[in-house]
């Protein structure tokens, strides 16, 4: 099974639909702030899609919670844009901490506009950089295949 994840769009719908275009097999599709209104309307064009999605620091008046839980093939997943977690600082020990004491396999965030995949005590952490506007040179998203013989989490370059 192949999870899509996008991050950091800030106004950029299209590219966020070329991107779950591109990433057909990707059943379950992470959105992880700034700015939700780039993916709301695309939930409508792929009803065979599960989209899970948390909004940012740019997403202001937004419903969606800043983080949220769900569990997909067995495998707890926290979520988040990762600002209420002190991403940015230069950190992620409050977010791996949260995810742990949540007895999570996975953590994906976004925020820093920075691609970064780790891997730390048993939880694969994601960070798929931003989709439209990359603070290290390219913009990117995240797919995370599960397989039989585990857990493959890659940054795709846009």
């Amino acid at each position: 099974m192949r999870l899509l994840v996008i991050s950091d769009s800030h106004k950029r719908s299209g590219v966020v639909d070329r991107i779950i275009r591109r990433e057909q097999t990707a059943k379950h599709i992470f959105f992880l702030g700034d700015i939700v209104d780039d993916i709301e309307d695309l939930i409508y064009e792929y009803p065979d899609r599960i989209f899970h999605i948390v909004s940012g620091n740019c997403d202001y008046f937004s419903s969606y919670k800043s983080f949220d839980f769900t569990t997909v093939d067995n495998l707890k997943i926290l979520f988040c844009h990762g600002h209420t977690f002190g991403v940015k600082h230069g950190s992620l020990g409050a977010l791996k901490k949260f995810a742990l004491e949540n007895n999570c396999n996975m953590a994906f965030y976004g925020h820093t506009h920075v691609a970064n995949i780790e891997y730390d005590s048993g939880l694969y952490i994601v960070n798929p950089g931003s989709c439209s506007s990359s603070r290290e040179g390219s913009e990117s998203y995240g797919v995370i295949d599960i397989l039989e013989s585990g857990i493959l989490p890659q940054i795709i370059k846009v």
